[in-house]
C-alpha cells in the first residue's frame, strides 16, 4: 500500500482493488509476471513440428507456407489440485482447464485480499468470462465413449460450458453474491470488472471477484497467417510500430478482488490500487464493418470514464492500450484517445502508452484484466514497463502532436504532485468497449515494523481509559489439507518474512487467522518479531503440529477453576495491559469490591515495584486471596468465551466452583462478588490452622483422621489433603515420618474444609440465604458430591454452606469428566495446579488435552506468550477461535501473504489419435485469422465476414448436435 506520496481520497464511489491473482505466459504468478514486464521479456513460444503434431495439429496444416508456429502459452495446463476442491479424478479430467485455472486463482485472489469466504458474512459476487470450450471439442468429444463411462453427460456439460464457470466458483468458495458469466469477446474481462464495480456501487455485493481466462486447444498450436487479419506473420506483436502487422494468441487467467474504497479503508484492507471510474459502451453500426473498431465509440467510452472519475486528462500519465498492433486498430485507438484528451488539453507527449500484447499476445477473454493487473503492478512499483518491439512509429499515427508517446524502456513513473493515474482500455470484436481510470493506492498511516518495547507494552492502561497496547507477542497459524502442503506453506511464509523484514508481525498474524480457512493439518508459532517468526518457522522442532483435527471437531472444552494456593502477585498482568475484555472485567470487579474490602484489589494484583513485597504478603490473607482469585479467573473465563472458547462443562476447586457457578448463571456477578468477599472475611476471622498434602488414597487416610484432623480434599486417586489444628497437623507429620510416608505442608493460614470452619456456617447461611440462586445453564461438577451439580443443589443455600465445610471431591469430579473421551481440559486461573492433578488420573486421561491459561509464577515467560501458546494449542485441537473478536481491539491490517500451495496433479484426457479433417472436432476448428481488420480491402472484408458467419453457423449447428447427443 502506498505510504510515500501526498495522495488523499475524497470520492465516495471509488473502488479499491484489494486482491489479485493470475498466471500468464512465462509467469506462474504475479511476482514472475512483474519481473518479466520489468525486464521486457516476450513470453512467446515457437514450436517444433514434432511438438505441433504431438499436440494434435494436422501435419498438412503445419506444412502450409503461411503457418506460424507461435503462441504465448501457459505451463502445466494439465495440472489441477482436484482433492483440494473436492473433485473426483474423473470430474477433474473432464473439466475444462479454463475452469480449473480460474477456480484456483479465485481462491488465491481472495487469500491475497485476506478474506476467508467460509466465514465472511457479506455478499461476494463473481463476474467472469471464459474462452471457447475447445478442450471439450478437441479432447472430450472425439473420445466421447469416455463420457459414457465417466461422470455422465450433464456433468461433462457443466464442466465445460462457460455459463457454469462463475457459479462453479460461487459454489466451491461459498460466495453468495451475484454470479454472472460475461461475454463480450476481447473486452470480456474488463467489462466483467465494470459490472463488478457496479455491483458494489449498487449494494448487490460487498466484495466482488472479476476476471477472465483463456486456455485454448490444441494448446501447442500456431495459426495460418492471412494478410490483413489480426494475427501477425511472424508471431510477434509490434504495437504502434511502423512494422506492426498484428498480434498472436496468448493464454492466461487474471482475477481482481474489488471493494468500495471507503469500506476497504475502514476494514483495514490492503489496497493495491483504486478504480476511479469505469465505463462501457458499443460502437453501434457507424463503422466500416462488424469486426472493425470505431474512433467515436472508443472516444466516447474513454470520455465517459474520465467524466465519471472527475480527473483531468493531464493528471493521467499512462494508458494501457488495447494495442493489437494492426494497421487499422492502432491508428484508430490513438485517434480516439487523442480526440478525448484534446477536449481538455493541448499538451503534448506527457502520457506514456504501452501494450501488454507485445509481451504475451492477445488473451481474448482474459486480455482486459491482464492489462489491468499490469497497470496496477506498475502503479505499485512506480515504474512503467517497456512496450516491446517499438522502433519507429506507425506513419498513420501522429505521435508528435498527440498527448502520447510509446514507452519503449523501463522508466520511473514520475509524478507532478498529483497521484499516479492511468487508463486501461479493452475493445471487443463486435464493438463493446471498456475503459477504466486507475489511481495509485491512497496514503495510509505508516505501520511500525517492530513490536512495542517491553516498557511500552507494560505501561499501565488505567490512566488511558480503554486504549489497549499492542500485544508484544503474536500467534501465527498455518493450516493445509495435507502434511506436505503444510510444510510448503510454512517454508513459503518463512521465506516471505525473511525477504520482508520490515512488515508488521501483527498484520501477518491477523491476515493468517482472519484471511485463511482452517484445515486439518495445522501448525502455529508464537513470536515477538519478524526475525523471531522466521527462526520459529525454520526450526521444525519448535513447531507444534496437529494432523487430524477433523476428528476433534466435536471436542468439548472443560473449564477448570483452581482454588486458594494458586494465587501470586502479577498473575495476568500482561493480559491486563493488552486485553481490553480482561481489563474491563478486572476493573469492574475491583471497583465493585472496593467498599466491601476496604481496598482496591488492583493494587495487590498489579502493584508498583516498590510495593511488590507488601502486596505479596497481603495476597496471602484469605479475606483478599479469595476475591482476588475470583476476579482473575472470572476475567479469564470471559476473555476465553469472547474469543469463541465456550465451556461445555466446568469444574472448580473450592473457591473455584464459585467462578463456575457465576459463569453458569447460578449467581449474578455482583452477588458472587459479595459472597466471595463475605466467605473470605469469615474464614480469615477463624483461628489459624494447617493443611498437609499426603500421597495416600481416601481409604488409606481414614485411620489417620480424628476430631482434630479432617479430609479437606481428594485431588487424585492417591493424593489427598488433610486439614486441622496446627498441633494436630504437626503430630500427624511426625507419625507419617515414622511410617515413611511422604507429605507436603501447604502454605495456608487456616484449616479450610475442616471442623475449624464450623463456627462460620451459620453466619454464612444467613448471608447466602439473601442471595437469588438459579439453575446452572452450563453443567458443573460438584465439589460436594463429585457428580453433576443438580438444580436443587445449586439453588439450595445449604449446599453452598456445606461446600465451605466438607471435603472437596475434585478427583471424583474429574473421573466423571474423563468418562467422556476427547475432551479438552482448560485451567482458567493462575498456574497449572488442576492440570497436574487431572494428569494424575493416568488410567482415564489418555486422549484429553490438558492446558492452562497462566504460567506458574516460577516460569520465566511472558504471560501473553504463555496465553497465546495455550490459544494455539486449542486451535490445533480443532477448537473454533473467533479471530474477529480476538483482534477486535487491536489495530491490524490485512496484507498480501503467500497463498495456499496447491498440490497440482495431472488430470487430462488426450485428444483422439485419429484427429483429421473428417472428424467433427476438425470441422469445428475456429481460426481467428479469418477475422479481417483492414478496411482498405472491402472485398476481402466481405468475403471473410461471409466466411466467418458461415463458420459460426456451422459451429452452432454442431454444438446443438453435441447437446442433443448428451441429452440422449
Amino acid at each position: 500500500m502506498n505510504t510515500n506520496n501526498s495522495n488523499t481520497f475524497t470520492g465516495l464511489d471509488e473502488i479499491a482493488i484489494i486482491g489479485m491473482s493470475g498466471c500468464f505466459p512465462g509467469a506462474k504468478n504475479l511476482d514472475e509476471f512483474w519481473q518479466n514486464l520489468q525486464n521486457g521479456i516476450e513470453s512467446v513460444s515457437f514450436f517444433t513440428e514434432e511438438e505441433l503434431i504431438s499436440s494434435g495439429v494436422d501435419e498438412n496444416e503445419i506444412n502450409q507456407p503461411n503457418y506460424v508456429k507461435a503462441k504465448a502459452i501457459l505451463e502445466d495446463v494439465d495440472l489441477f489440485d482436484a482433492e483440494f476442491f473436492e473433485f473426483t479424478p474423473k470430474e477433474a479430467e473432464i473439466t475444462d482447464p479454463q475452469h480449473r485455472f480460474f477456480l484456483e486463482h479465485a481462491w488465491t485472489a481472495l487469500e491475497n485480499a485476506g478474506y476467508n469466504s467460509k466465514t465472511y458474512p457479506g455478499q461476494i459476487g463473481v463476474y467472469a468470462g471464459v474462452g471457447m470450450d475447445t478442450y471439450f471439442l478437441f479432447h472430450l468429444y472425439p473420445n466421447r465413449e469416455l463420457l459414457e463411462a465417466s461422470v455422465g453427460k450433464f456433468r461433462t456439460l457443466i464442466g465445460n460450458r462457460g455459463d457454469f464457470l462463475p457459479t462453479l466458483v460461487s459454489y466451491k468458495l461459498n460466495l453468495k453474491g451475484p454470479s454472472v458469466n460475461v461475454q463480450t469477446a476481447c473486452s470480456t474481462s474488463l467489462v466483467a470488472v465494470h459490472f463488478a464495480c457496479q455491483s458494489l456501487l449498487n449494494g448487490e455485493s460487498d466484495i466482488a471477484l472479476a476476471g477472465g481466462v483463456l486456455i485454448n486447444m490444441p494448446h501447442k498450436a500456431g495459426y495460418l497467417y492471412q494478410e490483413g487479419s489480426i494475427l501477425s506473420p511472424d508471431g510477434h506483436c509490434r504495437a504502434f510500430d511502423a512494422n506492426a502487422q498484428g498480434t498472436l494468441t496468448g493464454n492466461g487467467v487474471g482475477i481482481v478482488v474489488l471493494k468500495l474504497l471507503k469500506n476497504a479503508i475502514a476494514d483495514g484492507d490492503y489496497i493495491h490500487a483504486v478504480i476511479k471510474s469505469s465505463a462501457i459502451n458499443n460502437d453501434g453500426s457507424f463503422k466500416v464493418g462488424y469486426t472493425a473498431p470505431s474512433v467515436n465509440g472508443q472516444a466516447k467510452v474513454i470520455a465517459e470514464a474520465l467524466s465519471i472519475s472527475g480527473v483531468h486528462p493531464e493528471t493521467i500519465s499512462y494508458i494501457e492500450t488495447h494495442g493489437t498492433g494492426t494497421n487499422l486498430g492502432d491508428p484508430i485507438e490513438i485517434a480516439a484517445l487523442t480526440k478525448c484528451f484534446r477536449a481538455s488539453t493541448q499538451k503534448k507527449n506527457f502520457c506514456a502508452i504501452g501494450s501488454l500484447k507485445t509481451n504475451i499476445g492477445h488473451l481474448d477473454a482474459a486480455a482486459g484484466v491482464a492489462g489491468l493487473i499490469k497497470t496496477v503492478l506498475a502503479l505499485k512499483h512506480k515504474q512503467i514497463p517497456p512496450s516491446l518491439h517499438f522502433a519507429k512509429p506507425n506513419p498513420q499515427i501522429d505521435f508528435a502532436n498527440s498527448p502520447f508517446y510509446v514507452n519503449a524502456q523501463l522508466s520511473a513513473w514520475e509524478t507532478n504532485g498529483t497521484p499516479r493515474r492511468a487508463g486501461v482500455s479493452s475493445f471487443g470484436i463486435g464493438g463493446t468497449n471498456a475503459h477504466i481510470i486507475l489511481e495509485e493506492a491512497p496514503v495510509m498511516k505508516q505501520r511500525s515494523s517492530t513490536s512495542l518495547s517491553l516498557q511500552d507494552a507494560t505501561q499501565t492502561l488505567r490512566d488511558q481509559g480503554v486504549e489497549e497496547q499492542r500485544r508484544r507477542y503474536q500467534v501465527l497459524v498455518l493450516s493445509a489439507k495435507t502434511s506436505a502442503a503444510l510444510e510448503t506453506a510454512t517454508s513459503n511464509l518463512a521465506n516471505y518474512c525473511q525477504q520482508n523484514l520490515k512488515i508488521n508481525l501483527a498484520d501477518v498474524a491477523y491476515t493468517l487467522s482472519i484471511g485463511r480457512q482452517a484445515f486439518a493439518y495445522r501448525r502455529f508459532i508464537v513470536a515477538q518479531d519478524i526475525q523471531d517468526a522466521v527462526k520459529a518457522l525454520t526450526i521444525k522442532e519448535q513447531q507444534l503440529d496437529f494432523n487430524h483435527c477433523q476428528e476433534l471437531n466435536n471436542h468439548s472444552v472443560i473449564f477448570m477453576f483452581p482454588g486458594q494456593g494458586s494465587q501470586y502477585v502479577n498473575m495476568g498482568r500482561e493480559l491486563y495491559k493488552t486485553e481490553l475484555i480482561f481489563k474491563e472485567q478486572i476493573d469492574y470487579c475491583a471497583e465493585f469490591l472496593q467498599p466491601h474490602l476496604g481496598l482496591d484489589l488492583r493494587n495487590l494484583l498489579y502493584p508498583n515495584d516498590e510495593y511488590q513485597e507488601i502486596a505479596n504478603q497481603q495476597l496471602q490473607q484469605t479475606s483478599l486471596t479469595q476475591p482476588a482469585l475470583f476476579i482473575v479467573e472470572y476475567a479469564l473465563a470471559q476473555l476465553w468465551i469472547a474469543w469463541g472458547v465456550r465451556p461445555s462443562a466446568m469444574i472448580g476447586h473450592s473457591i473455584g466452583e464459585y467462578v463456575a457457578a457465576c459463569i453458569a448463571g447460578v449467581f449474578s456477578l455482583e452477588d458472587a462478588l459479595i459472597l466471595v468477599a463475605i466467605r473470605g472475611r469469615l474464614m480469615q476471622q477463624q483461628p489459624a490452622g494447617a493443611m498437609l498434602a499426603v500421597p495416600l488414597s481416601e481409604a488409606e487416610l481414614q485411620p489417620w483422621l480424628n476430631e482434630n484432623i479432617c479430609l479437606a480434599a481428594i485431588n487424585s486417586p492417591n493424593n489427598c489433603v488433610v486439614s486441622g489444628t496446627t498441633q494436630a497437623i504437626h503430630d500427624l507429620q511426625n507419625k507419617l515420618t515414622e511410617q515413611g510416608v511422604e507429605f507436603r505442608p501447604l502454605h495456608t493460614s487456616h484449616a479450610f474444609h475442616s471442623q475449624m470452619m464450623d463456627s462460620i456456617l451459620e453466619p454464612f447461611q444467613e448471608k447466602i440465604g439473601q442471595i437469588n440462586l438459579n439453575s446452572p445453564i452450563i453443567p458443573i461438577l460438584s465439589n460436594l458430591t463429585g457428580n453433576w451439580l443438580t438444580k436443587n443443589e445449586a439453588t439450595d443455600s445449604k449446599y453452598w454452606v456445606q461446600h465451605l465445610r466438607r471435603t472437596v471431591r475434585f478427583s471424583e469430579g474429574i473421573t466423571v469428566l474423563l468418562q467422556h473421551p476427547n475432551q479438552i481440559l482448560l485451567e482458567v486461573g493462575p498456574g497449572r495446579t488442576l492440570s497436574s492433578l487431572a494428569q494424575q488420573h493416568s488410567n482415564q486421561i489418555t486422549k484429553q488435552l490438558v492446558v492452562s491459561s497462566l504460567r506458574h509464577p516460577k516460569i520465566q515467560a511472558s504471560h501473553i506468550s504463555f496465553f497465546l501458546n495455550t490459544l494455539g494449542q486449542l486451535w490445533l485441537a480443532g477448537v473454533p477461535i473467533n479471530w474477529s473478536k480476538f483482534y477486535a481491539h487491536q489495530q491490524c491490517h490485512r496484507i498480501p501473504l503467500p497463498t495456499y500451495p496447491f498440490e497440482r496433479q495431472r488430470y487430462w484426457i488426450e485428444p483422439s489419435k485419429s484427429l483429421n479433417k473428417e472428424t467433427l472436432c476438425e470441422k469445428l476448428e475456429y481460426n481467428s485469422t479469418n477475422i479481417p481488420v483492414s478496411p482498405q480491402e472491402p472485398e476481402l472484408l466481405d468475403k471473410s465476414l461471409e466466411q466467418l458467419i458461415s463458420q459460426q453457423i456451422e459451429i452452432m449447428s454442431q454444438q446443438l448436435e453435441l447437446l442433443q447427443l448428451l441429452k440422449e
